[in-house]
């Protein structure tokens, strides 16, 4: 890893674009004076931005910004095939290629999921061992710490081997970003008994407690939050539908908890006093703390944001970027994935009674 930790920033994905990304770029680049970022899109407007943007951050030397021409724009409703095939030069690809071609040690989008992870997996390639990437992020629990889940969007279709997989890199994520040497893996399904859930999720059940893997069993979606396990593993369709509720009765509570406190001469007393507390919650609660997501199993360091995400929300997602670069997350996930893999394929031939 070079002193200077490198980030290439996708300017023109997500919801809003440049209007999100360069705000974003600016604020991080004055709060870490250790990083040179790359701003991969259409150049002219990078470029206004910029100097706009510039006027505000008089601290933020320009030497710190390269801008990284790119002509095309994957949007957010352009498929897989369309951002793959016929924009080979956006924003995406280009970003990502950066890091391929080691101008940066990684790259950030809140474009287009399915584009981000097949144009990274594409350009970046898989981990040996590893079938299908997966979006991990962490989420606040109860305990007062954090519960990793995994997958978040990035496979909808899976099957048990895929989801013995993702327990693996999980369990590697886990390793190096909660240094947990045995952290504890729960399988999302409609109940805690070995025989509830689909077939693939039982599959994937009796794979897990075949593995070398600490396999807690199946967990239920309030152990999330609970912090019953360190990881929590399901398909993408599930995680995504999981995360996105959860994220939407966080809002829903912080709106009754205002209008409360707001309505009536007695409410707005007794918000006086709970007001900390009301603040405390929604500092925790506040999806934009825990935006971005890690793309394991490829080979470079890949965060995907929230497309939705405003400026605050984007600077979350590049602190995750060059937190998983100082702590050289891909080295030692790669390390630990094959340790595991080879571990998992010894298992495996042992217990066939085939010779290792």
């Amino acid at each position: 890893m070079s002193a200077v930790i490198r980030i290439a920033i996708d300017c023109m994905g997500g919801d809003s674009g440049i209007p999100v990304t360069i705000p974003a770029a600016f604020a991080f680049a004055q709060r870490f004076s250790d990083t040179h970022l790359l701003l991969v899109g259409l150049s002219e407007p990078i470029r206004q931005a910029v100097a706009e943007h510039s006027k505000h951050y008089p601290d933020v030397s320009p030497e710190r910004m390269t801008i990284v021409a790119a002509t095309e724009v994957v949007h957010m409703d352009d498929s897989v095939e369309i951002a793959l095939r016929r924009k080979k030069d956006s924003s995406m690809r280009v970003a990502a290629q950066t890091v391929k071609d080691n101008q940066a040690d990684a790259c950030v989008s809140a474009g287009n999921t399915g584009a981000w992870m097949g144009i990274s997996k594409y350009v970046l390639k898989t981990l040996d061992g590893i079938d299908r990437p997966a979006i991990a992020s962490v989420l606040p629990n109860q305990l007062g710490g954090t519960t990793i889940m995994l997958d978040l969007g990035a496979n909808v279709d899976c099957s048990a081997q895929h989801l013995l997989q993702f327990a693996i890199m999980g369990t590697a994520f886990a390793q190096v970003g909660k240094q947990n040497p045995n952290p504890s893996i729960g399988l999302l399904n409609i109940g805690e008994e070995a025989i509830k859930g689909n077939d693939v999720v039982k599959q994937a059940g009796e794979l897990l407690r075949q593995s070398s893997l600490n396999f807690y069993g199946n967990v239920e979606g309030d152990d999330i939050f609970k912090g019953t396990v360190d990881v929590v593993v399901c398909d993408g369709f599930v995680g995504n539908v999981a995360l996105k509720t959860a994220e939407g009765v966080v809002r829903m509570m912080s709106q009754m908890l205002r209008e409360a406190f707001t309505r009536h001469f007695g409410a707005k007393l007794l918000g006086l006093v709970a007001m900390p507390v009301l603040k405390r919650f929604r500092a925790q609660a506040d999806n934009r703390r825990y935006n971005g997501a890690a793309l394991l199993g490829l080979r470079g360091v890949v965060i995907k944001s929230h497309g939705s995400a405003d400026a605050i929300a984007f600077g979350f997602a590049l602190d995750c970027a060059r937190a998983s670069v100082a702590n050289q997350l891909l080295t030692r996930t790669t390390a630990a994935i094959a340790q595991l893999t080879q571990t998992q394929s010894l298992a495996a031939t042992i217990g066939t009674g085939d010779p290792a």
